[in-house]
Order: C-alpha cells, then structure tokens, then sequence
C-alpha cells in the first residue's frame, strides 16, 4: 500500500508538469470551456493509457529476463531520468514563466475534435513512454506476476482522467489560473527532485 502511495505522488507532480500535454489541455479550457476541456484530458488519458502499456510491459518484461538487459535499462532509465531532472531543474530556476497566449473567442469545437487534439498532443510525444519506463522501473523489482504492473497502468490512466477533469474545472476560476501561472517554476523543481531520486534508486537497487 505504501508504495503505490509513492507512486501516486510521483505521478500527481508528473502530471502537473508544465508540457505539451498540460499546455493544450490548460488553453483548451480556458478558451473553449469545461466541456472541451474534459474531452481533451480524455485524449491525453487515451495516449496515456498506450503509452503506459508499451513501458509497463517492456519494463516488466525485461526485468524479469535480469542478467545484462535489466541492468541496461536501468541505467538508460537512469541516465534519462537525470537529464530530465537537470533539464526541469533549471527551469524552475530560472523561473522560465508558463505562458498562455491569448486566443480571444473560439467557437465551441465538437468533443471529437477535442478528444483528438489531446490523444495526438500525447501520442506524438515519444519521451512519455521513455518517462514512464524509467518511473515505474523501480516499481517493479519485486514484480512476479501482471497484477502489479496493471495497477501501476490503471493508476496512471485513471488518476490522469481524474486530476485532468479536476484541473480543467478549477481553471474556469480566475484566481487558480493566475495562481498557476505564478508557481509553474516550482512544478518544474519539484518533478525535476522527484525525478532525480527516482534515478539514484535505478542506481543502488
């Protein structure tokens, strides 16, 4: 139970990172609404939901073969994890401003189309699944059979859906927008620390 815990706060901070997912899905709800908002966190939910089974299932699968592949990947898992930690790091501190460019009045677009746009937006974004093999890495060491691995892949989706849909309702609130667009730096730094603890256990497991 605890673990999973961990890894529900690892992902929280992740899926609160500024980039190209959090981006679409903020414009899109503050230009187009709750309504289109939503169908977009369901696209991205829906790359998500991909993306999580290429790199669960990979992870798992070359873990359990051990011997020179397991440590291969978690040294790839590392030394990519830490980039990205050096890279969101810096950022953060150079307090690099989230932007949200004015759009002015937009017609109301079909929810297919927004379900589209934030399937693609996550799709076409190949560093998801490299991300999410180095997080969920470190989870399955102990793993012998699929059960874990499909509650690591349920609790990525779902909580997605949930906090997405969640962050697109509160966005329709002027001060949480304002608010967010103050402290985007300090989502990078959090991730990034996250992000680097989680390479140094790839290391020493």
């Amino acid at each position: 139970m605890w673990e999973w815990l961990v890894f529900v706060a690892i992902m929280v901070v992740g899926q609160f990172s500024p980039g190209p997912d959090m981006l679409l899905l903020t414009r899109t709800a503050l230009a187009q609404g709750r309504s289109a908002g939503c169908w977009t966190a369901l696209g991205i939910a829906c790359g998500l939901g991909i993306h999580a089974v290429v790199a669960v299932a990979g992870v798992a699968s070359l873990l359990a073969q051990g011997g020179w592949l397991e440590k291969t990947m978690k040294l790839s898992a590392a030394a990519y994890l830490t980039w990205l930690a050096y890279q969101l790091i810096r950022s953060g501190v150079k307090a690099r401003k989230l932007t949200i460019p004015e759009i002015g009045v937009v017609p109301e677009s079909s929810r297919w189309s927004a379900w589209k746009r934030g399937l693609f937006c996550n799709l076409l974004n190949p560093k998801v699944a490299v991300f999410l093999a180095g997080v969920t890495a470190p989870f399955l060491m102990d793993a012998h059979d699929w059960i874990w691995p499909t509650v690591l892949w349920a609790t990525i989706v779902i909580e997605g859906v949930l906090l997405w849909c969640l962050w697109v309702c509160l966005l329709q609130q002027p001060a949480i927008k304002r608010s967010y667009l103050r402290m985007a730096h300090w989502f990078d730094i959090a991730f990034g620390l996250a992000l680097l603890g989680i390479a140094v256990t790839l290391l020493l497991s």
